[in-house]
């Protein structure tokens, strides 16, 4: 017997969404024995703790970041820091003489006067949510992203945006369209790690099905990255999607694993990302510490240049200090080295060199979606505020303070709509399920 329900877009309330953008005509779907089904209600705690776990990790890394990135050429900083140094005083990175102002420590950092502010970490995903949600769409066009950049990012002062994101910032004001943004005749930037910070979140809205995702994700990807700037961005988002298909019965670590094997197959045999995964992977295997780990990848990548990785020979500033790869490779250390233990990765990610806020907060929300806000709070051991200031860095959104739970419901409704629109699947608004239909692999 053939079961049925009908489905439409979010019906509960939501404090920044109209009745317009909830309801949609309802229609019949008939329930198959091989959808992958997901819980709506715990999707949304999920979401709070892919926020709540992002922020955490994001401030914590930015008190390392760029302190540490070797000692070849102009700019040197000395030794790495290793696990020891968790706990004692920040140094200087490469663009102050002074420590962090967030911490004289490096330790754990969390709301600033009771808000989490927003960082180009976790704010430019905040934008893209905005603009599915605003347009009511599950793929964003080359205008509508230009659109929602120039509406949301300051022209003018201080605007939180590093390399590749301000090259294409300025094409854009010359009215130059993504994906033509990340071009490489015209960006020569298009390889470092700008798109890897930005779009983990479309895995997300495509739970259990990375090929919607990185279908979802693909021009905001390429609006600044190409080649294996942009594998390696595919490669986050897939693992984001596949955090909603693991197996119950394991433990984090096993579903990592899991996870990041699934999402090597993005990376193509001959990129120097595929070579990277492979190398750091195989050092984790035999069981050496991370900072070993870490030197290894320093002294195989940015000082002999192996598996073509040529960043540190074209004397760009900082031996491509921002570059997609070596910072990838580095957030590798921290996801197999932490096996799953968000402080632990967190700490790794944060010592580990290089840009470490951006990998640390990657994997940070990825692990706070597998966990829940629930779970972060359990795991630190207290209560969070879920304020959030996206006009810190950004503008123009109709709430300056925002909050996680807002967010998270957004959220759901841009699911809602890639379940029924583009996977054709089923919400169950009785039950509160997700009925998403699984491909043949």
């Amino acid at each position: 017997m053939k079961k049925y329900i009908f489905i439409c877009l979010l019906m509960f309330s939501c404090k920044n969404v109209s009745n317009s953008d909830r309801t949609v005509e309802a229609e019949g779907y008939v329930i198959k024995d091989t959808d992958f089904v997901i819980s709506r209600t715990d999707y949304i705690n999920k979401l709070e703790g892919f926020w709540l776990a992002q922020c955490i990790a994001n401030m914590t890394g930015l008190v390392t970041e760029m302190d540490k990135i070797g000692n070849i050429g102009e700019i040197k900083t000395g030794q790495f820091y290793t696990r020891d140094d968790w706990g004692k005083p920040d140094l200087p990175s490469i663009f102050n003489s002074k420590p962090s102002n967030l911490s004289p420590t490096i330790d754990f950092v969390f709301e600033q006067d009771g808000v989490w502010p927003a960082d180009d970490d976790t704010d430019i995903e905040y934008m893209y949510q905005e603009l599915l949600f605003v347009n009511k769409t599950s793929l964003l066009t080359g205008e509508q992203i230009r659109d929602g950049w120039i509406k949301h990012i300051r022209s003018e002062e201080e605007n939180f945006l590093w390399v590749s994101n301000q090259r294409a910032f300025d094409l854009m004001k010359q009215d130059i369209i993504p994906p033509e943004t990340s071009n490489p005749d015209i960006n020569p930037d298009y390889d470092m790690i700008d798109a890897q910070l930005t779009t983990e979140i479309f895995g997300l809205f495509a739970p259990s099905r990375p090929d919607m995702a990185i279908k979802m994700a693909k021009l905001p990807i390429q609006t600044t990255a190409r080649y294996n700037a942009q594998w390696i961005s595919e490669f986050y988002v897939s693992m984001h999607s596949l955090a909603s298909s693991i197996d119950k019965e394991k433990t984090i670590k096993e579903n990592l694993m899991w996870m990041a094997d699934q999402s090597r197959k993005i990376l193509p045999e001959d990129s120097y990302s595929a070579k990277m995964y492979d190398y750091v992977k195989s050092e984790y295997l035999t069981g050496m510490e991370w900072e070993s780990i870490r030197d290894n990848i320093y002294q195989r990548y940015q000082v002999e240049g192996k598996d073509g990785y040529d960043l540190t020979s074209r004397n760009i500033y900082c031996n491509g200090c921002f570059a997609a790869g070596i910072n990838f490779a580095a957030s590798l250390v921290s996801l197999f080295c932490g096996e799953g233990d968000l402080i632990e990765t967190i700490k790794i990610g944060s010592l580990a060199g290089w840009d470490s806020d951006n990998p640390t907060a990657t994997w940070g929300g990825l692990l706070g979606f597998m966990i829940g806000k629930d779970g972060v709070e359990k795991i630190f051991n207290r209560t969070f505020l879920d304020k959030y200031n996206i006009h810190r860095t950004r503008q123009n959104f109709r709430r300056e303070i925002d909050d996680f739970s807002n967010m998270a419901e957004k959220g759901i409704v841009i699911i809602d709509r890639v379940i029924l629109e583009e996977l054709k699947g089923g919400v169950d608004l009785k039950n509160n399920l997700w009925y998403i239909p699984i491909i043949n692999k």
